[in-house]
């Protein structure tokens, strides 16, 4: 989670640490040229109150905090004009306007996503996918069609992705699992109680689980095998669309996609000429030419 969610939360923070992350949140631009005991004495605390607040969100000192902070602000000034991510406009607002909200809603979406992926994490997770003989696909709604780009582009270099949601059939699916399988789970507030049974199951089988998801504190995240976890300023209900998660996931899933094709990026390019050749001069063609 980005320390800024972290700030704004305020998830098991006393009185006290709520106080200095209100007062951080308020200053973001001027607290990297702070002091601990200029913040203590701004925000009406202590020094240890400020370490203890520092050190509860992640950070070893009040230092790599600043630092973080800075980072923050900095973001803060580059980033697209600010957008509400559950009523992106108004009804009063133009169409120039309409588009230009989307667009920055969408920027602003990658980026907040972008900031929070570990590199670890996705060389993990794209090991796994790498590995697997086949993907199966756990996602409804939304997150499913975004899903089914990610399949489409699969096929180009050989990896085929099966969606076990569809058609009701997805208990059969994941029984039909094996070690040399992958599950793939795409959902944002991963509170799906058969996805819970499931990754249960693949967890007492050894079978590899991928799980991408916008809920930090979701069961799910400690039964999958590898967890790409975002969050997005995007309530459970009360919005227009479900605008940014379904950018992150969009955004998530391409860039897995390219990290799989970089490992063999040669031989995927050398293929991919091949069947492109059979496809618009071949016997595949519409009107194959003829030698």
């Amino acid at each position: 989670m980005l320390l800024s969610d972290k700030l704004r939360l305020q998830t098991d923070l006393t009185n006290t640490e709520k106080r200095i992350a209100d007062y951080i949140l308020r200053n973001l631009t001027t607290i990297p040229a702070i002091n601990v005991a200029d913040l203590a004495k701004n925000t009406y605390t202590s020094h240890s109150s400020v370490i203890r607040l520092a050190k509860k969100l992640g950070y070893e000192g009040f230092r790599d905090f600043r630092v973080a902070i800075s980072e923050i602000a900095h973001s803060e000034l580059y980033r697209a004009d600010p957008v509400d991510a559950n009523f992106p406009f108004l009804p009063q607002d133009s169409t120039k306007t309409i588009a230009k909200k989307i667009a920055d809603l969408t920027i602003n979406s990658v980026q907040r996503t972008q900031a929070q992926l570990d590199e670890q994490v996705l060389d993990a997770a794209v090991a796994l996918l790498a590995k697997a003989e086949r993907i199966f696909l756990f996602a409804q709604g939304d997150s499913q069609i975004r899903a089914r780009s990610f399949q489409n582009k699969l096929v180009k270099i050989n990896k085929f992705l099966i969606i076990a949601d569809e058609y009701a059939d997805e208990d059969w699916n994941a029984a039909s699992l094996t070690s040399k399988d992958c599950a793939l789970f795409i959902t944002y507030r991963a509170k799906v109680p058969q996805y819970d049974r499931m990754l249960k199951h693949f967890l007492n089988e050894n079978i590899p689980s991928v799980l991408l998801t916008g809920n930090h504190r979701s069961s799910l995240i400690p039964l999958a095998t590898q967890s790409i976890v975002f969050a997005q300023e995007e309530m459970d209900f009360l919005k227009v669309s479900t605008f940014s998660s379904q950018v992150a996931f969009e955004y998530i899933l391409d860039t897995l996609f390219s990290l799989l094709y970089a490992k063999n990026f040669q031989q995927n390019l050398t293929d991919f000429k091949k069947k492109n050749e059979w496809i618009e001069h071949g016997i595949l063609a519409e009107n194959p030419t003829s030698d």
